[in-house]
């Protein structure tokens, strides 16, 4: 499907869509194919026009399709926007932002930054125990 999308379609409405999930009926009735682009940037109205030219595209995709799927039967395709990209490419700036404004507290008084399981990066877990792969007994501080 995505291939014929990207080929096929000429409808300037989709532009560059990710085709992110299909929930076929057991019967093969119905297709839901959801659907995400980068750069709708959760605009309502390019995500209608996106929307709309999917729905426009849907009988001949499904034509399509039909001519080279072993279906007897091919599924009526309906299309829905999935936000999961956007929200991920979101999330993903939040984090650098944060990244970007660390607390000023993640250098000790020298200028150094802080080791040990506390430190950003640092290997977690409890500050009291010892690594055996580093002393000389493996026993616990």
């Amino acid at each position: 499907m995505a291939r014929l999308l990207r080929q096929d379609v000429t409808d300037p409405r989709v532009g560059l869509v990710t085709l992110t999930r299909a929930d076929v009926a057991p019967d093969l009735t119905s297709a839901l194919i959801f659907w995400s682009a980068l750069d709708v940037d959760e605009d309502p109205e390019r995500i209608e026009r996106c929307q709309a030219g999917l729905e426009s595209a849907a009988h001949f995709l499904r034509h399509r399709a039909a001519g080279r799927l072993p279906f007897k039967r091919m599924p009526e395709l309906r299309f829905r926007y999935d936000p999961s990209l956007a929200l991920g490419a979101r999330t993903l700036s939040v984090l650098r932002e944060v990244a970007r404004d660390s607390d000023p507290s993640d250098s000790d008084p020298s200028g150094r930054e802080r080791e040990g399981p506390e430190a950003p990066g640092g290997r977690g877990g409890r500050g009291d125990r010892h690594d055996p792969g580093e002393g000389d007994d493996g026993a616990q501080t």
